[in-house]
């Protein structure tokens, strides 16, 4: 990880990059995803963001989940990314940073439809979508945030998901 968190303005490319990354996904994971998703401040049009893309990955919620799981993990770091630590926030989920090495630009969150995180995470990005006041007190709050934290991961991530902890109670009943 960084040693500080880096902000940006909205990136216009983003949408295309994401689309590129989920047709990866898709076409290298032979069916086992069905479903990609952009989320993250990255797929919210204008709001200031950490310069990763992040995409929530879906496999159906069957037998076969943790077969597809497993297959579609390998299928994927076959896409230059590496499987990493999952966070507390995102239990269900594989995690995976492209590149393999240095600073993520893309992060891929792997799980089954209709997770608990998935549904979250989802919910969170819609409400932020559809309600530019909300959006724009997020973006304030993580800018804040982020600078009273001068930048530190960890700090930043705590903060964050104080923010998001309300989100969700609120948006993704």
């Amino acid at each position: 990880m960084a040693d500080t968190v880096r902000l940006m303005h909205y990136d216009p490319r983003w949408p295309q990059e994401f689309q590129q990354t989920r047709s990866g996904i898709l076409h290298s994971c032979l069916g086992w995803v069905i479903d990609v998703q952009h989320i993250g401040s990255t797929a919210i049009g204008g709001m200031i963001s950490r310069p990763v893309l992040d995409v929530v990955a879906a496999v159906r919620d069957d037998d076969d989940a943790q077969q597809a799981i497993a297959e579609s993990t390998d299928m994927i770091e076959g896409l230059n990314f590496r499987r990493v630590t999952t966070p507390m926030w995102a239990a269900e989920a594989i995690v995976l940073c492209k590149p393999r090495s240095g600073e993520p630009t893309h992060r891929v969150f792997l799980t089954y439809l209709n997770s608990p995180f998935y549904r979250s995470s989802i919910a969170v990005r819609d409400a932020l979508r559809r309600d530019r006041e909300l959006s724009l007190r997020f973006e304030e709050t993580k800018v804040t945030r982020w600078r009273k934290g001068a930048g530190q991961p960890q700090r930043y991530a705590d903060d964050k998901s104080v923010f998001f902890a309300h989100l969700i109670e609120h948006h993704a009943g």
